[in-house]
């Protein structure tokens, strides 16, 4: 094969690794990477890069729902084909960002995007999108549904997401189980069993596979059994914490409840190192109802957080940054929170499990 027919001929695609992600960028930001002048926000969800080169370009970043069907992924293609430059793509917290070269393009494309009800915003010290799990639609070991959660509080922090006015990024995050999904946000709502699971021995046998059942408990609060005859598993009660892990490879070791899946609230968690280390999140509030459709209960408790942290955070102050300097006494006391006995951590493997990581040494 001669040079010229192997350069007319389609490269393979790589069934492995990430993406080439070139080939969906807007021609400016091709032609300018790694040569930027600067980068500013015009106004809230809108970001300007201007190149050395003098090339400059806009990309409208707009909320979504995140969980689309076919009929919306085709709304939103066709207002960047219409109002944009026909470049799209979504954020790792599910916004969808459109990009165009010529600024006359930006207000006609942010107002057709509001008019299909995607806000724009979610730029600067603005509460970004929720990052969540799939929930009872997609996932099948919800103790709730995360995407319910969601959009009762993204109803209720509406305007934080549309406007620039908290001290620094909010990042929010919903669990709908305790094991699978989730990571550190500035405010996490994660689901808490509060029971050892409910054990259905006659169907234990034919479904689950004991050992991995065993080996999947973190404390070794399950072991095999005999039940009526039958092979079969019990709980050391004593032990479990009521973190769920056996569920999946165990369906008959119910743990979801309609009364004891409660849901929790953490705080201060953060993967980034501006102006700060990593830290972990911890609980401020425990045992809240999980009460479909609004779950009233738990986005008053974040609210509650956010305008106390929106009233007293210092510019640039994260969450947990505003905290530190606090302390955990007066957040109780701005946030009108109750410190109870359920919010001390008295996990006794902590130690062991922190130990393990690459990060944490003690």
């Amino acid at each position: 094969m001669s040079e010229t027919q192997a350069a007319k001929t389609p490269k393979k695609p790589i069934p492995h690794g990430v993406p080439d992600p070139k080939q969906f960028m807007h021609p400016v930001l091709l032609r300018n990477i790694g040569n930027w002048k600067y980068h500013d926000r015009p106004r809230p969800g809108v970001l300007h890069h201007v190149a050395k080169s003098g090339d400059e370009v806009w990309t409208v970043r707009a909320g979504t729902q995140r969980q689309m069907d076919v009929w919306t992924i085709r709304k939103l293609c066709d207002i960047a084909d219409q109002y944009g430059d026909s470049y799209m793509r979504f954020t790792i917290r599910s916004n969808v960002e459109m990009t165009v070269a010529d600024p006359n393009k930006v207000e006609p494309l942010i107002k057709a995007l509001e008019e299909n009800g995607f806000p724009v915003g979610g730029t600067g010290n603005s509460m970004s999108m929720v990052a969540h799990t799939q929930g009872w639609l997609h996932c099948d070991i919800p103790g709730t549904d995360a995407s319910g959660v969601v959009k009762s509080l993204m109803d209720a922090l509406y305007d934080e997401f549309k406007n620039e006015e908290l001290p620094n990024r909010l990042h929010l995050s919903t669990s709908c189980c305790e094991i699978n999904c989730g990571g550190q946000a500035d405010i996490a709502v994660i689901v808490q069993h509060t029971k050892p699971p409910k054990i259905n021995h006659d169907l234990v046998a034919n479904v689950c596979e004991r050992p991995a059942v065993v080996a999947r408990c973190p404390v070794a609060a399950i072991r095999p059994a005999l039940v009526n005859g039958k092979p079969s598993l019990e709980v050391d009660e004593k032990k479990c914490v009521c973190c769920g892990a056996c569920f999946p490879p165990c369906p008959p070791m119910q743990i979801n409840d309609p009364v004891h899946t409660k849901l929790a609230v953490w705080v201060g968690g953060k993967n980034s190192n501006a102006r700060g280390r990593p830290t972990f999140m911890k609980m401020v509030a425990a045992g809240l109802p999980n009460n479909p459709p609004r779950w009233p209960e738990v986005t008053e408790v974040v609210l509650k957080i956010v305008r106390a942290y929106k009233e007293d955070g210092r510019p640039w102050e994260r969450v947990a940054d505003w905290i530190d300097r606090i302390g955990w006494p007066r957040f109780f006391e701005r946030t009108g929170l109750t410190f109870t006995k359920y919010l001390i951590d008295d996990y006794k493997h902590a130690r062991q499990s922190l130990n393990a990581s690459t990060h944490v040494r003690f």
